[in-house]
C-alpha cells in the first residue's frame, strides 16, 4: 500500500506522462576567459550607478586623490594598512586601524581593490593590502577608491574565477542605495552615500 507521498508522486508522473521531454540546457553563456575586458565600457557603467569617474596616468595618482579630496573639501580620510605609500594624498590621512566612533566622526575612506567588473560595473574589496576590513567602507559616508586598469575584467565568472572564495569580500556597485521604503531611491542606508573611483591607467 502508498503512503501519501507516494500517492502524490504517482499522480504527478500520470499527469505528466504525455508530455515532451525538456529540451537540453543551452549553456553556451559567458564563461572565465571568454574575452578581454573594455575598460572604458566599466568606467561608463561605474558612473551609470551614479559614482563619479576620474582617469589618470600611473605617475600622477596621487596628484589626482589629492584635487578629489580637495574638491570635496575633505581634509582628512581614512588610509587602509597596505595602501601604496607614494599615492597616499596631501591631506591630513588616520591610519588604520581604527575605531568605529574614529570612522564615524571622520566619515571617509580610501582604499585599493581586489578587481573590477566591466559587465557590471562592480568593484570587488576583499579585505587584502590598502583595502581594511570590511567595516572600514561601510562605515564611512565618502568612499574613494582606486581601480587600476589592469584589474578590471570582462564579467562576473572572471570575476569569480580570479577571486579567493575564502576571504571576505564586498562587491560595490555604485554608492549604498535602496528603494525599500515607498519605492524612494535613498543614498547611504548600508555603506557610502558617495563614491568616487579613480581608474588609473596602465604603466
Amino acid at each position: 500500500m502508498m503512503n501519501a507521498r507516494e500517492t502524490i508522486l504517482q499522480r504527478v508522473r500520470t499527469a505528466l506522462a504525455d508530455r515532451p521531454a525538456a529540451p537540453p540546457v543551452v549553456r553556451d553563456y559567458h564563461r572565465a576567459g571568454s574575452r578581454l575586458a573594455d575598460v572604458d565600457v566599466f568606467a561608463e557603467r561605474v558612473a551609470d550607478y551614479r559614482a563619479t569617474v576620474h582617469r589618470c596616468g600611473a605617475s600622477v595618482v596621487q596628484e589626482r586623490l589629492s584635487d578629489i579630496l580637495r574638491a570635496r573639501s575633505i581634509t582628512e580620510i581614512v588610509v587602509p594598512q597596505g595602501f601604496p605609500a607614494e599615492w597616499v594624498p596631501t591631506v591630513r590621512t588616520a591610519d588604520e586601524p581604527v575605531s568605529v566612533e574614529e570612522l564615524d566622526r571622520i566619515s571617509a575612506v580610501l582604499t585599493t581593490c581586489s578587481l573590477g567588473i566591466e559587465q557590471t560595473g562592480t568593484i570587488v574589496l576583499d579585505a587584502g593590502p590598502g583595502q581594511g576590513p570590511r567595516v572600514l567602507t561601510l562605515v564611512p559616508d565618502y568612499h574613494l577608491v582606486v581601480v587600476r586598469e589592469d584589474q578590471v575584467v570582462a564579467a562576473v565568472p572572471d570575476a569569480v574565477a580570479a577571486l579567493d572564495a575564502t576571504r571576505p569580500q564586498t562587491w560595490i556597485s555604485g554608492p549604498s542605495a535602496t528603494s525599500d521604503i515607498e519605492l524612494q531611491r535613498v543614498e547611504g542606508v548600508h555603506g557610502p552615500r558617495t563614491l568616487d573611483v579613480l581608474l588609473v591607467a596602465s604603466a
